[in-house]
């Protein structure tokens, strides 16, 4: 019997062998001589996963024989028949065409959606892993070869170790990044990529906490490589390379780090500036946008989701906390269609925010789905005509249980996004009448499509003679003998209040964020105008009016943006409830000092600013309308001064 073997480089962590006979040809791996990690090198699970993978068709080597006696070759091993293709150790895949180089990009992403597609129960793999609680156990799914170390584990960690060349640091020779990113190379973009897996898989590609798998495949491959170095420090890596390794765990762990604080690369740097300023890729289609509004806007709004501009509310999707989004709305408050054109727009935000945290699976499925998607809108309606909606207790809209249905009575008003022709369906506060209840358990929400039978929506409303066409405007609605199924009920009779504090936690300063930037243009139209036009034979700037404006502006909109600032840290740490106090004072603050800096802006542009040659009246009508649409100030008022009351007291009794 004579056998040619051939020790291969491929195998970093088990030793890797070619072997002919004849002319078959396999593949030998093998355990590493030496003391080894208790859960590594685990020759027998990738037999096993190779073979269910094999016997359903996925492309995997054919296993044929296991052998767990050490005493044959010196350690446990595995053979498998050998596959002739071939193997690219450099990204750019030199050597061949760009659509050849295409295509091998999109077979690749393919084949990994495969993966992730299979069912474990078929399979018989239910005890390969954990499964739940993967991301906490950091342990690492390696794709087609080299199962050793696969479990039952999470498909975006795949995923992102496959687009981990995006960011790789320039500190580390593995691709040839001079030429990685132009266009004419035939390497799809990594949202490209993304865009296929999820389409394979038959999935949303907005993916939750993206940013935080990317930090993890760096992080894991940060200290994959410290091991393979540490083996080759103890004689038990047969890699001739493996001494390399030293230097490559920390550019690793910094990429790791940077990802893990931002939500794309610094060695991506055009990618990092639309994140943080996303106002910078509105600038670049506003012309366009303005020229065509409808048809612009949904075009800026896909390429806005191409570039993972899309819902950067919502922390679960976003991986955004309330902090990092301050700054984001801030810019989109300079530019008054940026939220929409990014699905941040109110009140879908807050309507998004309810579903998300209170929906059930079917409520989420019909409804919060193509709410991210930005296929459909929706409306809110809690204010009433008839009655003081300050106090929301005063709320008389019924919905009354009739057997498998709701039925809804009553009117509404400002309702916000009603007349968007995408709107689709309604959130209605009302009351289900309790008598036994406290009055903060007898109101309910509930789901009501627009195109229901009985819903009337009766006229639009100006907000100082403004017609709002941005977000679909504010509108009155009647509901009349509404009927809807009981499942459309959201979390349950009597929870309305609970609800609605929910849907107002992060969503309760989005507002105060968006003002900050607001102010900011007002701020900036004024020192414009103030240095360009002349009166009384000098520049507006010089007279000291004028300038003390200017200055008090700037210090008005520092003390807001630190005071929303605060607030927003206050929810990330300690949740909507601890930071009520600051919710409070911020939604007082934001407007009030927003309104004064525009009503001056406007008092320096003389008649223009009254005028459609500045923004500056319609931003006035928008800002002085938070002041009731938020809660009027003085109901914030009365709830800062309890509480300040409350502290002050807790504070004496701890000195006592």
């Amino acid at each position: 019997l004579t056998i040619s073997l051939l020790l291969s480089r491929s195998g970093q962590s088990n030793p890797t062998f070619y072997l002919q006979k004849g002319f078959q040809q396999y593949v030998l791996r093998k355990k590493p001589p030496g003391p080894l990690l208790p859960k590594a090198h685990k020759i027998d699970r990738e037999f096993k996963v190779q073979k269910a993978l094999f016997s359903i068709g996925f492309p995997v080597p054919k296993p044929l024989l296991y052998c767990s006696n050490a005493s044959v070759i010196g350690t446990e091993f595995y053979v498998m028949e050998h596959v002739q293709g071939r193997i690219f150790r450099d990204f750019t895949i030199p050597g061949v065409s760009p659509a050849e180089r295409s295509a091998i990009y999109v077979a690749m992403i393919e084949t990994l959606a495969q993966l992730h597609s299979l069912n474990i129960h078929s399979l018989q793999l239910e005890g390969y892993g954990i499964g739940s609680g993967y991301c906490k156990r950091q342990s690492r799914v390696i794709a087609v070869l080299d199962w050793e170390l696969s479990t039952i584990g999470h498909p975006l960690s795949d995923l992102a170790h496959l687009c981990m060349f995006y960011f790789w640091p320039r500190a580390v020779p593995l691709i040839s990044q001079g030429s990685f990113f132009q266009e004419d190379i035939g390497i799809p973009s990594m949202e490209e990529l993304i865009s296929v897996y999820c389409r394979c898989r038959g999935i949303t590609p907005i993916l939750p906490n993206w940013n935080f798998f990317l930090a993890l495949s760096f992080f894991k491959m940060a200290a994959i490589v410290q091991g393979v170095y540490s083996r080759y420090l103890l004689g038990n890596n047969v890699s001739e390379n493996s001494f390399q390794f030293a230097n490559v765990v920390q550019p690793l762990a910094e990429t790791g780090l940077q990802l893990s604080k931002s939500r794309y690369s610094k060695e991506r740097p055009e990618l990092a500036e639309e994140a943080t300023q996303p106002c910078s890729f509105i600038h670049k289609h506003e012309r366009a946008v303005k020229e065509n509004m409808q048809h612009r806007r949904e075009v800026s709004q896909e390429m806005a989701k191409a570039e993972g501009l899309w819902n950067l509310f919502l922390p679960a999707v976003s991986g955004l906390n309330q902090v990092d989004y301050a700054l984001i709305a801030e810019e989109t408050g300079k530019c008054f269609f940026a939220p929409d054109v990014f699905n941040c727009q109110a009140p879908d935000t807050g309507n998004m925010e309810l579903l998300h945290l209170y929906g059930n699976e079917k409520q989420k499925q019909q409804w919060l789905e193509p709410l991210l998607q930005g296929s459909i809108a929706s409306c809110f309606c809690m204010t009433e005509p008839d009655v003081a909606s300050s106090d929301a207790t005063n709320i008389e809209c019924s919905i009354q249980r009739d057997g498998d249905s709701y039925v809804i009575n009553g009117k509404k008003w400002w309702s916000s996004g009603a007349g968007n022709p995408k709107c689709k369906i309604a959130v209605v506060l009302g009351r289900t009448r309790n008598t036994s209840a406290s009055r903060h358990k007898q109101h309910s929400m509930i789901l009501v499509p627009i195109s229901t039978p009985g819903v009337e929506v009766v006229r639009p409303l100006s907000v100082f003679g403004y017609m709002d066409h941005l977000h679909g405007g504010h509108f009155e609605i009647h509901f009349n003998q509404v009927r809807v199924p009981a499942t459309n009920l959201i979390l349950g009779e009597g929870r309305g209040f609970e609800i609605a504090q929910g849907r107002l936690g992060p969503g309760r300063i989005h507002h105060c964020m968006r003002v900050v930037g607001l102010a900011e243009r007002a701020l900036q139209i004024m020192c414009k105008r103030a240095a360009q036009r002349v009166a009384f034979k000098k520049k507006l700037y010089s007279h000291e009016v004028v300038a003390h404006w200017i200055a008090e502006s700037r210090i008005a909109i520092e003390e807001i943006r630190l005071l929303t600032l605060r607030a927003a840290h206050k929810i990330d740490t300690l949740g909507s409830a601890g930071a009520k106090k600051e919710i409070a004072m911020i939604k007082v603050a934001a407007p009030r000092a927003a309104c004064k800096i525009i009503d001056q802006a406007i008092q320096v542009c003389g008649g223009a600013g009254l005028s459609q040659d500045y923004p500056l009246a319609y931003m006035y009508a928008l800002t002085r309308s938070l002041r009731l649409a938020d809660g009027p100030d003085e109901v914030h008022l009365s709830a800062i001064a309890k509480l300040e009351l409350k502290d002050q007291a807790r504070s004496l009794m701890a000195k006592m």
